[in-house]
């Protein structure tokens, strides 16, 4: 809870509303039922059971939560299936507190962020080498539209940064969909992060739970 309370004075200083810190998973699903927060900081080591899984939990109740992973594990593994269950980052507990609320703050402007020593190692696993057959794909330009997809950009932001129009926009979308075998921005964007297809924003530049 002294890492909590640190995070807790570091977001107030600042002048985010921390609505509630609790320490079990079933007081976290109850506590976002109570005060629907704009981002959720979740701990993976919980005494009742995994962060993750209380995460998963809290997202087949509110499908639009934003939820970020806290824990002491720099593992891989862990990145992955966190992002599988729907969380739209990673932070590990030695993140220096300033960079941590500025991925606090880009994750509520629809970033995802996770630390950029958290990449794959070794020979490709057969995983990887199908998703580089999918991303093999992309054209230039829709790799450019991915990585804007990733910034948290919508069609009109998108259109504007390319010199493109919107509906040309969504027919690149629309292709990234199919080729990487997803179904939403969302998925494309979190799709790429994982897989680091595109170079992942470092945080930058409401409440809390």
């Amino acid at each position: 809870m002294l890492f909590a309370e640190a995070i807790r004075v570091a977001l107030e200083d600042l002048g985010m509303s921390v609505v509630e810190v609790v320490s079990r998973g079933a007081e976290a699903v109850e506590a976002v039922d109570r005060s629907n927060p704009d981002i959720i900081l979740m701990d993976i080591a919980l005494p009742d059971q995994s962060g993750l899984a209380a995460g998963q939990m809290i997202l087949e109740r509110h499908p639009d939560a934003k939820i970020i992973a806290v824990t002491a594990l720099s593992e891989r593994a862990v990145v992955d299936e966190a992002l599988r269950v729907g969380f739209v980052g990673y932070l590990t507990k030695d993140t220096p507190v300033a960079q941590f609320v500025n991925a606090v703050r880009s994750a509520m402007d629809g970033h995802l962020v996770l630390p950029h020593r958290l990449s794959p190692n070794g020979r490709p696993t057969q995983r990887q080498e199908e998703v580089a057959l999918l991303a093999s794909q992309l054209t230039p330009r829709e790799r450019e539209v991915l990585a804007l997809l990733v910034r948290g950009a919508n069609g009109k932001l998108a259109a504007t940064q390319l010199g493109i129009s919107s509906n040309t926009v969504r027919t690149h979308v629309q292709s990234i969909l199919t080729k990487l075998q997803v179904h939403s921005r969302l998925e494309a964007a979190t799709f790429a992060v994982r897989h680091r297809l595109v170079e992942i924003p470092m945080p930058g530049d409401s409440r809390i739970a």
